[in-house]
């Protein structure tokens, strides 16, 4: 598929394949927007440099990553973002549409995939599909017992969204409430800027017996929605970007401060983070693996429950309100993880909705 950006910016200038040079120019010494060239002069070097000063001044090659429209679409060059919401602007001024646009991405899979959802990580190799709004539904649901049977995540850029359904529930019975679709209003309750946990406790506020309206979105379905990317280096399957790193490095997205490269976690961490998530779900009827990784990096290296709990209470976390059998929990799991007795995947998450 075609390789296209809605306008070429300075600080994504790209080569026709996608690639970058260290200083933002194609390769080649072609000019730069403010007249100057990629390449390095002699000339402008001070006497007795050296090679290695060079590179040392140089800025490190940029991250590029393709995407493509779940549904459909030319394939897009996005660049230079640090968080979530970065990487959604990046994407909307690529394909021209508003960043509100985008319910969620997902890697390497144009299907509603929530095992490939993108959270605080993206794999060096990951081609990111991204699903935008389609048609808004409303059904009205009784509350026939104390479950509704949703897992709830969000996007990390205002729109929460059902990651699961449980089988046999109340809301799986149901029908037509799927997995993707974004809650968008609980009655006459806006749901827009509402994160993961204030809608999952919105949800179990309502009280057994009672009749509620629930506006959705479902994620667009139209075109060529069965169409896969290409396979080899249009995917980052064939070639290395720039040789910037493998499947085995991630970048990792904050809220708060710059991206980094890091190394994909290991089994542990992996375990660990599962466990944590399966415990959200189970208490707070949420599912955010970003969350859970902030808890484990705040748990890992405390020497107590006591000194984890303190740390949570003293950290932007509070802000959830944990309760403290359920921090003790979460105690248990980065013990559990460190101790090596926690099983690589762990399959037991339920929700509490």
């Amino acid at each position: 598929m075609p390789l296209f950006g809605k306008k070429k910016r300075d600080s994504d200038s790209l080569s026709p394949d996608g690639d970058a040079d260290a200083n933002g120019a194609a390769p080649g010494g072609s000019p730069t927007a403010n007249g100057g060239s990629g390449g390095v002069h002699p000339a402008s070097s001070p006497a007795g440099s050296t090679v290695d000063g060079l590179s040392k001044s140089l800025p490190k090659p940029k991250l590029v990553f393709h995407c493509q429209q779940a549904q459909g679409s030319p394939t897009g060059i996005i660049s230079g973002f640090s968080n979530i919401k970065e990487l959604y602007l990046k994407i909307a001024e690529c394909y021209d549409f508003p960043a509100s646009d985008i319910l969620f991405c997902t890697l390497n899979t144009h299907k509603v995939d929530m095992s490939r959802l993108l959270g605080g990580q993206i794999g060096l190799d990951d081609f990111i599909f991204v699903h935008r709004r389609g048609q808004p539904k409303e059904v009205e649901v009784l509350k026939g017992e104390d479950s509704l049977g949703l897992t709830i995540t969000d996007n990390g850029a205002g729109l929460a969204f059902i990651k699961r359904i449980k089988e046999g529930s109340l809301m799986d019975r149901i029908g037509f409430v799927q997995v993707g679709d974004h809650i968008e209003r609980i009655d006459d309750r806006s749901m827009v800027n509402c994160r993961h946990y204030e809608v999952a406790k919105a949800l179990k506020e309502i009280k057994k017996g009672s009749t509620f309206t629930l506006r959705l979105v479902e994620p667009l379905k139209a075109g060529f929605s069965h169409i896969g990317p290409r396979s080899g280096a249009t995917t980052g399957q064939a070639k290395n970007k720039g040789g910037l790193g493998s499947g085995k490095e991630t970048l990792r997205l904050r809220s708060k401060g710059p991206a980094t490269v890091e190394k994909a976690p290991d089994n542990v961490i992996q375990a660990a983070v599962d466990k944590i998530n399966a415990l959200l779900e189970s208490y707070m009827g949420i599912n955010d693996s970003e969350l859970a990784t902030q808890i484990w990096e705040l748990g890992c290296e405390r020497p107590n429950p006591h000194e984890f709990v303190t740390a949570v209470a003293d950290s932007d976390l509070d802000a959830f309100g944990f309760t403290e059998d359920f921090l003790f929990d979460i105690w248990g799991a980065i013990g559990d993880a460190r101790a090596g007795r926690l099983p690589p995947k762990d399959h037991t998450a339920r929700t509490d909705l």
